[in-house]
């Protein structure tokens, strides 16, 4: 199985990072790269513990719940005034089509878990407008709402093309079912187009809104314009939508009867030291311009001032647009509810406003984000080694979301340098290698852990040194090098704008 690698395209300097910390008094310098040369140990960023940072924490605790009082709002349709899209089952070819795709999954691919459907009933925004029922609201304003139905979908994302809103406009999504609905406005749709332009999408791509999804067949999309405003100025369409055709659970035993895979994962609960790093990490889903959806595996990242600035390092081969980063949602302490249990704790936590690309490059595989609302309460900023690449036989250390299933936590050390081209990697003796070549003694990696950061440790503390883009590794084959991007690279390149300014 494969794991899944702006528009700033960075060249191959070499580079260090430090990890973040409580302001680590630290300067960069420039490493010779034509020399072998030992990691410098205090090049490092310290990490960041929201749940011992009460101050911070407080500040933290009042951004989300901003945050949550928009994603609470849920408008008053009457169930009346609803109309339903519905489309035809997916032909059978679909899900064999998505088995063969996983089957065949190579290095720098993200796994895709959700496929492209167009919608004809909402294609265009004249026959969108002829669905809408308008209905009067509390303050004077109107009120529509449509239903989308994707039989067998365990997930439905709409892709909204917006034209034209009046000033005011609010859409909400939600499963009709029940919970609460993820509300944007007008002004952020704009916002956000405007950031897909700058970063060079086209004017579809620009336009374009995915919203959430909520786990089943149906979506609902909500419009609600403010007393005054005209409904003939809702110009939008839904030309197609993302459907999900598997589930983390689904993509496990797929892997598992095919590739005899996932069986050797450790659950992360089960190694208490490491939950402190564990809660910096986040599974991925996101969705590019083409409809398709896809799992990976991000962390968050401290700078030197720990600011609480949500920045969140992934790969490159699964977000490199700004379009790809606005479709962004993260999901929070998705682990196991105890050692083992197989089942989700009651503490999972998601975002759903996407991210601001603020960098990215293929010859690390290197994505670098700022998550565009306030991160849970209780989540670390993990700190970053930039200070070279470790000394070959150091101990690593993998937390991901394999398959996008539960947390897991592999332990291995690190062979060397490497090399990746294309879909193909291998150890390199050149000292301005890119990558990490690092060999597992308990545990592996899958589809869906692209992007997941490894920890080395440093005097008793643990900082991220790299980041996923694939290998060979796995439960059937152990033996399997995985290559990450060297995180001290990008950093020297760039980061350091942002984490060490």
């Amino acid at each position: 199985m494969a794991k899944s690698a702006g528009w700033w395209i960075a060249g191959s300097l070499i580079l260090s990072i430090a990890g973040c910390g409580g302001g680590n008094d630290t300067t960069d310098t420039d490493t010779d790269t034509s020399t072998p040369s030992q990691p410098d140990l205090t090049q490092r960023i310290e990490p960041y513990d929201t749940l011992t940072r009460q101050s911070a924490q407080a500040d933290s605790k009042a951004r989300a719940q901003g945050t949550q009082a928009e994603q609470a709002a849920r408008g008053e349709a009457d169930s009346r005034f609803i109309r339903k899209v519905a489309l035809a089952a997916p032909a059978a070819s679909v899900v064999q089509k998505m088995e063969a795709a996983a089957d065949a999954a190579r290095p720098g691919v993200p796994i895709q878990i959700a496929v492209k459907r167009d919608v004809a009933a909402t294609a265009t925004v004249q026959l969108t407008q002829a669905l809408l029922d308008w209905q009067g609201t509390a303050s004077g304003g109107q009120l529509a709402a449509l239903a989308f139905d994707s039989p067998s979908a365990l997930g439905v994302r709409l892709g909204v093309l917006v034209m034209q809103l009046p000033s005011g406009t609010k859409l909400r999504f939600y499963a009709q079912a029940g919970g609460t609905a993820t509300e944007v406005s007008a002004a952020e749709l704009a916002a956000q187009a405007e950031r897909i332009r700058a970063g060079g999408g086209d004017d579809q791509a620009a336009r374009t809104y995915w919203s959430p999804d909520f786990g089943g067949e149906q979506t609902v999309m909500e419009i609600e314009v403010p007393a005054g405003a005209q409904v003939s100025g809702v110009q939008l369409a839904v030309p197609r939508l993302s459907h999900f055709t598997h589930s983390a659970a689904q993509m496990e035993t797929l892997v598992e009867a095919k590739a005899g895979s996932g069986s050797c994962n450790i659950d992360a609960m089960c190694q208490p030291d490491y939950l402190s790093q564990a809660r910096s990490v986040a599974r991925m889903r996101f969705t590019h311009e083409d409809g398709k959806g896809y799992y990976c595996t991000g962390t968050l990242l401290n700078d030197a001032q720990s600011s609480g600035t949500p920045y969140f390092l992934t790969a490159n081969h699964c977000i490199n647009t700004q379009a790809q980063a606005s479709s962004l949602m993260t999901d929070w302490f998705y682990r196991s509810s105890a050692c083992n249990s197989g089942t989700a704790g009651s503490g999972v936590q998601s975002l759903t406003r996407g991210a601001t690309l603020l960098y990215a490059t293929a010859s690390t595989d290197t994505s670098f984000l700022s998550l565009n609302e306030a991160v849970p309460d209780g989540v670390v900023y993990a700190g970053s080694f930039f200070g070279g690449a470790a000394a070959a036989g150091s101990e690593l250390v993998g937390l991901h979301h394999p398959e996008g299933d539960l947390e897991k936590i592999s332990f291995g050390v690190l062979q060397g340098l490497g090399l990746c081209s294309s879909d193909t990697c291998g150890g390199s003796s050149d000292s301005g290698a890119t990558f990490l070549e690092v060999k597992w003694s308990q545990g592996t990696t899958e589809g869906g852990s692209s992007g997941s950061a490894v920890f080395y440790g440093i005097g008793g503390q643990r900082y991220v040194t790299g980041q996923l883009y694939g290998g060979s590794a796995s439960c059937s084959n152990p033996n399997g090098s995985d290559f990450y991007g060297r995180f001290d690279l990008p950093y020297k390149e760039k980061l350091k704008e942002w984490l060490n300014p």
